[in-house]
């Protein structure tokens, strides 16, 4: 059975648990990283040398890096379907996930620490104001991106929806003013109607 580090909490996390339940696949998921600790023992780090969630084992096979991991069983389950076999298809999905680690995500954490992790009396509102600034013109991309097509990468969904839909769980979980984008409010409630979507795209933010 697949094994998985990491605590709920944590967006890397939901996103490999969203891709083991888009797939049907028995896992289990052992609650590691912040509060529950482990993952500077000397046999975590054995298996991830970073001391960061999530990690899987799979019949003996270690990966790291939420990503690839999602990349993995994608591509291990589901090939042809959350994993394109065209090329081009496929390299058009993993743009969509390195745009969403590299460019989604810098945007809008900062925002997330200041009004999740950080106490009221400690936070930084101008930090936030910079995050909801970088973030807003990257929401209206994705808007416009998908009033052309269904999924991130074309008809179907694929593993490029993962990362951006755990991304936007985040992002309108927080407790600010948010635009309409009704495109990307059609993808993301359609994902969420999923019986994969359930105890990740619906838990509170922590």
């Amino acid at each position: 059975m697949l094994k998985l580090w990491g605590r709920l909490s944590s967006i890397n996390v939901r996103k490999v648990v969203l891709t083991a339940q888009l797939l049907g696949l028995p896992f289990e998921r052992i609650d590691a990283g912040a509060a529950f600790g482990i993952t500077k023992s000397p046999a975590y780090l054995a298996l991830n040398p970073n001391a960061l969630v999530p990690t899987i084992e799979d019949e003996g096979f270690v990966l790291w890096e939420s990503n690839a991991i999602v990349r993995y069983l994608c591509a291990r389950h589901a090939q042809g379907g959350l994993y394109p076999l065209d090329l081009r298809s496929r390299f058009d999905a993993e743009r969509w996930m390195d745009w969403q680690q590299t460019t989604l995500n810098a945007a809008g954490r900062e925002a997330f620490i200041q009004l999740v992790r950080t106490p009221a009396d400690r936070r930084d509102a101008q930090a936030v104001a910079v995050s909801e600034a970088s973030t807003r013109p990257l929401l209206a991309l994705l808007d416009a991106h998908l009033a052309q097509r269904p999924f991130m990468a074309g008809e179907h969904l694929t593993m490029a929806d993962i990362p951006i839909a755990c991304e936007m769980h985040r992002w309108w979980g927080l407790p600010l003013p948010h635009a309409e984008h009704p495109h990307l409010r059609r993808w993301y409630e359609g994902l969420c109607q999923r019986p994969a979507a359930l105890g990740v795209l619906d838990v509170a933010l922590s």
